[in-house]
């Protein structure tokens, strides 16, 4: 018996599960060692810069990520 080319004698695919992934959120707050680094930080900026920079790395920001972000936001 003769196949046509387009027919094939595989098994049907079935649909393979997406991996749901899990993020981990990052601790809030600060270490002992952010806090140190921005009073010595705060020397050389503005209120405003200091209570951005403390708000974003409450919330798990990264020292110099929120330092470029309060930058853009208030300045120095």
């Amino acid at each position: 018996m003769y196949k046509m080319p387009y027919h094939t004698d595989k098994p049907k695919q079935t649909k393979k599960k997406k991996k749901v992934v899990i993020k981990k959120k990052k601790t809030p707050g600060m270490t002992q060692n952010q806090k140190d680094k921005l009073k010595e930080h705060s020397k050389h900026h503005s209120t405003k810069h200091m209570a951005s920079m403390k708000k974003d790395m409450k919330n798990g920001m990264s020292f110099s990520r929120a330092h470029a972000n309060a930058l853009k936001k208030v300045g120095k």
